[in-house]
This record gives C-alpha cells, structure tokens and sequence, in this order.
C-alpha cells in the first residue's frame, strides 16, 4: 500500500503543478517466490566474496563486509531481501511492510526517515525507496551504506533491483534464481493466455474521487501491456501528468472499458468494489460493469514491484481469460 500511496501522491502533485501550470499496511495474501533452501543460502553465502559495490540509484555504493543488521524502509526492499534469503539478516522493517508474515515490523518510516531511530538497530545496510529526509547524507556520516531502490520503471528493473539486493547481502546466487523464476512464470502465463488483446480495452483505478489512473508507460502499464491490452487512459495523458493522469468519470464511461481493475478496494483505500462501481452514476452501462468484468486486485501484490510480479500477471491473465470481447 505505501508504494500505491506514493503513485498517488505523484498522481495529485503532478495533477496540481498542472493546474498551476496545467504508485504499495494492507492486508496480503498469496505466497511469494519458494524460499531457497538452508543449504543452498549457506554455500551461496560461503561464495560471496567482500567487500561489494553495487549502483542503485543513490550511485555506487561498497559493502564492505557481509551484512548481518539490515534495515528495510520499504515493502518491496522487503520482499526482495526475503525473497533471496537474507530475511534472517533484516532486523527491522519500516511499518507498511507486512509481507512476509514474520518480518520484523517496527514503527520506522520510508517517507519520513528519523534517523536517529534507525541507528538504534546498529544496521550495516540499509535499503530504502528514496532518499528523503537527508536519510542517506545523516547515514553516510555514520559509515552506514545505503541503497535506494526506488519504484521501478520497467519490469528489466525490477529484475535488476532484487539482483542488486542479493549481491550486497551475500545472496547473488539466490537473487539470479529468484529472477529466473519469475521471468519464466510470467512468460508462462502470457504464452498461456497470449499477448495479441488489443480488442479489450481497460482501466486501471488507482483511486476514486478523483478518479486517478495509470497509463501503458507506467510500471504497471508495461506489466499489463505483456497482454496487448488497450489502456484507455492513454489518450487523456498529458506531459505534466507523469503518467498518472486523472480521469473524469464522463471520461472512463465514454471509453467503454472491458475490464475495470480497481487497486484501491481495501478497506484503508475506499473500498472501492465491483458492487460500488456498478452504483455509480452512469458506470451500469459500461462494458466491464454488464459483463462482471470488474477485477478487485490484491492491493498491495498490485502497488508493488518485487518478487510477487508473477501473481499479479497471473491475476491480469485470469481477468483477460474470462473477459469476452466486443
């Protein structure tokens, strides 16, 4: 849910500089990628050579050692460090990280960082989504390494930053297979369902009231265009939106959309429901509302770029497979 709250929060800013001048605790469900096994962790661990320097978007940054206090101020960080099998490494994570279960969650904060907090667990590695708050300049003086991660642009990304985790927590040969895994089970479930749907249109909800959504050069733009599907929100997109432009509901009736994905259905995002789309004024008559074609996503397997991406192209499939088309 944070990195839904932060696409939002760039959805509104880039909504108001536009006005001036004109993507994420939710409750989870569904498992990640399979854990590797203690043996496996061990001798991958036993083969990581220190110290390592590893450039994510903070620039170069060297481990010097490999690190046994790891804090994360980031769900997705989170899910990547346990996805490789350095969960027993992390001994805090910021307080919207509620996957996986068992992760130790604290109060601490990736979008406004205290410092002084967060030396309070000795960490000698810390991976955060962005630097605010002079996180990685008070840290730095500390002889603290840090790693920004921010919110993916590309699925290539993604990749890349769950390989990055791995190499500076001593986990490079889990995060390889970690990677491997996931590019051949999406490529799976594209091959199953196929890639060619251009005759389906669909709109992605980040939220309601303001209707505000997402367009195919977005992350998750790209993550559903794997199906060739129409995204009616790029016509409506302008420079200054940054992607995320807002929609009128007038807007999203007239384009007729086949299939409504609404990531803002939980109980701290709305609750927006199919129910509650097919009562609002004017949306009875749209095509995915006829048909029930009104998809509640997993918030937070939706607003987030780690190791879940397969559940959520498998859940997009399930949506294309059932949709009928015009």
């Amino acid at each position: 849910m944070a990195q839904r709250r932060l696409v939002r929060s760039v959805a509104t800013a880039a909504a108001a500089l536009a006005a001036l001048a004109a993507v994420s605790g939710c409750s989870s469900s569904g498992s990640g990628s399979a854990a590797p096994s203690a043996s496996t962790s061990a001798s991958s661990a036993a083969a990581a050579s220190f110290p390592v320097t590893v450039t994510p978007s903070n620039g170069k940054v060297t481990v010097k050692a490999r690190p046994q206090h790891i804090v994360s101020l980031s769900p997705t960080a989170t899910e990547d460090l346990y996805a490789v099998g350095a969960g027993k490494q992390v001994v805090a994570v910021d307080s919207t990280s509620d996957y996986p279960k068992g992760a130790p969650v604290t109060s601490l904060s990736g979008l406004t960082p205290n410092v002084e907090a967060i030396v309070k667990y000795s960490p000698d590695l810390v991976v955060a989504s962005q630097d605010s708050g002079g996180l990685v300049a008070g840290l730095q003086k500390l002889g603290v390494p840090v790693m920004i991660e921010p919110a993916a642009a590309t699925l290539d990304d993604a990749y890349a930053q769950i390989e990055q985790i791995g190499q500076a927590t001593g986990h490079a040969t889990e995060a390889t297979a970690t990677v491997a895994g996931m590019k051949s089970q999406i490529a799976a479930t594209v091959k199953q369902v196929g890639a060619a749907h251009a005759d389906l249109g669909y709109y992605w909800e980040l939220s309601a009231n303001p209707y505000y959504s997402a367009t195919s050069k977005t992350f998750v733009g790209q993550v559903v265009s794997l199906f060739g599907l129409k995204n009616i929100a790029d016509k409506a997109d302008k420079a200054s939106d940054g992607g995320y432009p807002q929609l009128s509901a007038e807007y999203v009736v007239s384009a007729q959309p086949q299939l409504i994905f609404l990531t803002d259905n939980g109980a701290s995002d709305g609750g927006q429901t199919p129910a509650v789309v097919a009562a609002r004024p004017g949306w009875s008559g749209i095509p995915a509302v006829k048909k029930d074609q009104v998809v509640g996503l997993d918030d937070d397997i939706a607003s987030r770029w780690g190791p879940r991406l397969p559940q959520l192209v498998a859940e997009i499939a399930q949506a294309v497979e059932k949709a009928p088309t015009k």
